[in-house]
């Protein structure tokens, strides 16, 4: 159409003018040619009002582009003329900055590696609320009623609310698992948990499990020994593991395992206390107790474990302070990217 291409000449003859601009007169002139009040693409612009209504939108939106398009360019070339200012220079030769990139935090770093492994001997994952009631948390898992766990001074219970508490381990999620779930099962549960704790280089008022529950007919503490042993090598490498009695009120027998110590090799040092071995988990076969309070029937049998996330990363990288995990500081988050 005609005005189509009055527009394209209108385009093409504005290039070509501004390539020999030299003062900020002939740029006025310019200007005052294509976009002043009499200018070219206003004259258009004008028009537009008696084109056909099937075309005058389209016209239209080509003409203000146009304009700014114009406008754009003269304004660019005019920081040639103002006293003061330079227009930008680009060099497309320089290097581009480089990005920022964040890394996953060591905790996590550790979560996964643990997650992994399990997953690798038929585990599954399953997740818990953080916040539960005194029966799943403490009645269901064989706690005795005056168990000192419950106190005030131990556990972080919800004002107004006195059987409802911010969870203190990840074990409740076994009855619930159990309850809505027949054998065979292996899951594990990591998760948040919380205690009242003073803030010290070991304890922190939350921290990170692992749970673990393996029911299934005629499972033993041998089997118990196995996975978990396979996991500490899989994790630390070839070190020494250590299985000695223990209590817990969820299983019975109930066992602490221990590693020995990365960083003497097992001849003693102040890192494990000139033991040669250091504590990273307990377990033990699960109570009957527990088996009832979830409705399993007395023929199955199951081990449980569970373990410090913080404690496990601590081992793993050398650390002597959890407080570094909750610091945020940069200069020791960035070791991990």
């Amino acid at each position: 159409m005609h005005i189509d291409a009055e527009i394209s000449r209108i385009r093409k003859n504005f290039f070509e003018t501004i390539k020999d601009i030299k003062t900020a007169e002939q740029l006025t002139n310019v200007r005052v040619v294509y976009i002043g009040r009499k200018g070219k693409v206003s004259r258009l612009l004008r028009e537009v009002y008696g084109l056909p209504a099937d075309i005058k939108p389209r016209v239209g939106k080509e003409l203000n582009l146009l304009k700014n398009e114009i406008e754009k360019n003269i304004e660019d070339i005019s920081l040639r003329f103002t006293p003061g200012v330079k227009a930008e220079a680009i060099d497309e030769t320089l290097p581009g900055r480089p990005f920022s990139v964040g890394g996953r935090h060591p905790l996590s770093i550790i979560r996964n590696k643990i997650v992994e492994i399990f997953f690798s001997m038929g585990f599954s994952l399953v997740e818990g609320p953080l916040m539960e009631d005194d029966w799943h948390n403490f009645t269901a898992l064989n706690v005795p009623e005056f168990h000192p766990s419950r106190d005030m001074h131990d556990t972080l219970y919800l004002e107004g609310k006195d059987n409802i508490l911010l969870r203190t381990h990840t074990s409740p999620v076994q009855v619930r698992v159990m309850k809505h779930n027949k054998p065979p099962l292996a899951v594990i549960v990591p998760g948040k948990c919380f205690r009242n704790d003073a803030i010290d280089a070991s304890h922190f008022p939350v921290f990170h499990q692992v749970e673990g529950l393996w029911v299934d007919k005629d499972i033993s503490l041998a089997d118990l020994k196995g996975v978990l042993s396979a996991f500490v090598h899989r994790l630390f490498g070839n070190v020494k593991v250590r299985f000695r009695p223990s209590y817990f009120p969820f299983t019975e027998p109930s066992v602490e395992l221990d590693m020995g110590c990365p960083v003497c090799g097992g001849s003693g040092c102040s890192t494990c206390g000139h033991g040669g071995f250091m504590e990273i988990m307990g377990a033990g076969m699960v109570h009957p107790e527990v088996f009832r309070n979830s409705g399993y029937e007395e023929k199955y049998q199951g081990f449980a474990f569970g373990m410090g996330i913080e404690r496990i990363a601590m081992i793993y990288y050398g650390l002597a302070d959890i407080r570094d995990f909750y610091n945020n500081d940069l200069r020791f988050l960035e070791q991990f990217r």
